[in-house]
């Protein structure tokens, strides 16, 4: 159980939320909503713990599973499978069976004899706390999540960040928490373990938050939405579903708005009639009076939603390039033991668009770092064309310096802009006056990256390579990517779940991995794009 009371937010001078009191109790199954940069996620964060309110008071109540948007963690040698286990404590008695199951095939008969006797207190160890059908429990979840068993057993060090964040979501998930905060959890989620999640929330029963622009996920999960209102810095709280929450919102707005219509009207004729008033001497106090009391009507309103600013995504003319200004052939990559893919060839001629599809863990993540230069590939080579100018948006957001501000990434993209170019650029992506100063690091997802997508903008460059681009997006910001998908005249290599964001692009070529197999596009790849 998690209770809110008079809690205000800020970040600098810009107030988030103000005077807000809410509960979490077991079987609320809240979806907290509201545009980017609204305050979604550092409320979360602030519900779990990792931050504190700027006024008020949060209490908590049994153990609360937190998932962050960009889940991180410090121990990159962990298996995966020990991550997920570590939810409950058991990751260490696993560990410690696993060496003594290699030392009971030892040829030395005193080695082999004790770890028989350490094998036998373990296993007694690890029974007793339900070990064996938790480590089940954590199998099951994680398969439903798509994590094989070879990913499992790779260090975190060597995965995808798809994989990584899904395995914080098994361990989160696996946790047995009373209170799960989840912030975008179906970001790198194929269709079939967003189906499974889906299922999952619906019957869990213990209380939940979670942020998602999946309007599917939300219909068929939530009981309660909590709507926090960017313009007025409140949490709106409704005990209904999403459907009934979305028919609900429309009618407190316009009931509001009939209201002030209202009250505008009568608060007008009484200031008339005051200004008239006051020409007299006698009257001069009734007519401060009248002026009073249509001050009063106008104050005592609810205020009426304004429309929520949409950053404004154009990207610019690509700077002139040869005919291919990117080439690539025989790449390869291994991690460890793990091979993601071998020998892939690609040209990515001028103007071409081309879609990268493959199951999670295919390596379509890993083949645009090496692209991009970000990581090298085992064998083969990048061969850079005649003017090549790249632009990498990385899903993860690790293209951004998190301890530099806003404009000073914007500056170190675009050096030759002054100040008040700069400026411009980024109050067309909704970062005008302190939240420009802000460091990187405070930055909600959403905000990071319109942030990334602003350092593309300003890159000029003729080769962008897009990473899940629309994830941590709300609708409106998501269609002005799409729309600048649309009307690019360079040349995209693009790895999504978003069926939107192919249709947008409109691609000629698709490459399948980890065979490296390429295709002329047609509608029958669309299907595998959510599924991939």
């Amino acid at each position: 159980m998690i209770i809110a009371q008079d809690v205000e937010l800020r970040i600098g001078v810009r107030q988030l939320l103000s005077g807000a009191n809410f509960r979490i109790d077991s079987g609320d199954r809240i979806g907290l909503v509201g545009r980017n940069g609204a305050g979604k996620t550092t409320l979360t964060k602030t519900l779990a713990g990792e931050g504190q309110p700027t006024g008020g008071t949060i209490t908590r109540t049994g153990e609360v599973g937190y998932l962050p948007q960009d889940p991180r963690t410090g121990d990159l040698d962990m298996l995966a499978r020990d991550r997920v286990l570590s939810a409950r404590n058991l990751d260490e008695v696993v560990r410690r069976i696993r060496k003594a199951e290699l030392d009971m095939a030892s040829e030395d008969d005193a080695i082999r004899e004790k770890a028989m006797n350490r094998y036998t207190r373990l296993d007694e160890e690890f029974t007793a706390q339900g070990g064996w059908a938790a480590e089940s429990e954590a199998a099951r979840i994680t398969s439903n999540l798509g994590l094989q068993t070879g990913v499992l057993a790779q260090p975190l060090g060597t995965l995808s960040g798809g994989q990584r964040r899904r395995v914080e979501l098994a361990r989160i998930l696996f946790s047995d928490s009373e209170t799960l905060l989840l912030d975008e959890p179906t970001n790198h989620l194929d269709a079939d373990s967003i189906a499974w999640l889906r299922e999952f929330l619906a019957s869990y029963s213990g209380g939940f938050i979670v942020i998602s622009h999946a309007t599917d996920l939300l219909r068929a999960t939530v009981n309660k939405v909590f709507h926090l209102d960017a313009n007025r810095s409140e949490l709106d709280v409704y005990n209904l579903g999403w459907d009934a929450y979305l028919e609900q919102r429309e009618t407190d707005e316009r009931r509001r708005k009939r209201e002030r219509a209202n009250a505008e009207k009568k608060a007008s004729t009484l200031m008339v009639q005051a200004d008239k008033m006051r020409a007299k001497a006698t009257k001069a106090v009734a007519a401060q009076n009248m002026a009073r009391r249509a001050e009063r009507m106008l104050s005592g309103l609810d205020e009426v939603r304004t429309k929520d600013r949409v950053a404004k995504l154009r990207f610019p003319d690509p700077a002139p390039c040869g005919r291919t200004p990117l080439r690539a052939a025989g790449l390869s990559k291994t991690y460890g033991s793990q091979e993601v893919f071998t020998d892939v060839d690609l040209a990515i001629d001028r103007g071409s668009k081309v879609v990268v599809l493959g199951l999670n863990g295919a390596g379509k993540t890993t083949l645009l770092r090496i692209l991009a230069g970000v990581e090298a590939s085992d064998t083969g080579e990048v061969q850079p064309g005649h003017g090549l100018k790249v632009g990498y948006y990385a899903q993860e957001h690790e293209t951004l310096d998190t301890e530099r501000t806003v404009v000073e990434n914007l500056r170190s993209a675009a050096p030759d802009m002054n100040d008040t170019q700069v400026r411009s650029v980024l109050g067309s992506f909704l970062f005008s006056g302190d939240d420009a100063d802000k460091p990187a690091r405070v930055l909600s997802g959403g905000e990071k990256t319109r942030l990334a997508l602003a350092v593309l903008v300003v890159s000029s460059a003729n080769v962008l390579l897009l990473d899940e681009p629309t994830n941590n997006l709300d609708p409106a910001s998501r269609e002005e990517i799409l729309g600048a998908l649309r009307t690019f005249t360079g040349a995209v290599v693009l790895v999504t779940h978003d069926e939107g964001a192919v249709v947008a692009l409109e691609p000629e070529r698709v490459l399948l991995l980890p065979d490296g197999d390429e295709d002329h596009w047609n509608d029958g790849y669309v299907e595998l794009v959510s599924l991939a």
